[in-house]
């Protein structure tokens, strides 16, 4: 099924500039086409329009620290919603690093550094879709944009015939987006699956 994403501004690689009315069209988990909205063929795909910035997925470098030493409360436990140091093991740290995964791609994160030792984070890793990679370990938070910046924060640019990896942000420019963070997301796409959208 063809769909083709209308932003406001795409920013296909945080290395060139950027498109005024850009558009993205995928057929199933790749890119068929981008550029200004004008020149991408949509034949009868089923247009989604963004009022934002549409920019490859970002890369969260600190994917161990989230999933295996964070714990991402249960609304239910009444625990807020920011990352806690808590012990949990089991099906309890298995639910936690689905819960933070959920929040990662809140944040535009279509890729995750590991190393991820524990089954049952494995399991989710592997379940989410989101890439693993290897990774150092190091502490951090949601936001992938905080430590390096866009063009740090990339997984990788969107290519034609690449995977349909990208997010959409409540920004009008990179510089924009790099002052605000990546928790103004607005939809994360992942493999051409709307994963995420703001409510």
């Amino acid at each position: 099924m063809l769909t083709l994403h209308r932003a406001s501004v795409l920013l296909p690689d945080p290395a060139a500039p950027s498109i005024t009315d850009g558009a993205v069209l995928v057929d199933g988990a790749a890119v068929l086409a981008f550029g200004p909205y004008a020149s991408v063929p949509a034949g009868g795909a089923r247009v989604r329009e963004w009022d934002g910035l549409l920019t490859p997925g970002l890369l969260n470098p600190h994917g161990h620290w989230l999933l295996e030493c964070a714990y991402h409360p249960d609304p239910r436990e009444d625990l807020g919603t920011e990352p806690l140091m808590l012990a949990a093991d089991g099906e309890r740290r298995g639910g936690s690093a689905r819960r933070g995964l959920q929040r990662m791609l809140g944040y535009g994160t279509t890729a995750v550094a590991g190393p991820f030792e524990l089954p049952v984070v494995r399991t989710a890793v592997a379940r989410s879709g989101l890439h693993a990679l290897p990774g150092d370990g190091t502490a951090g938070g949601l936001d992938p944009l905080a430590a390096t910046g866009l063009r740090g924060a990339v997984h990788r640019p969107l290519t034609v015939g690449g995977r349909a990896d990208f997010a959409v942000f409540d920004a009008a420019s990179a510089a924009e987006l790099e002052r605000a963070g990546a928790g103004g997301c607005l939809a994360t796409v992942l493999g051409g699956r709307l994963l995420y959208r703001r409510r």
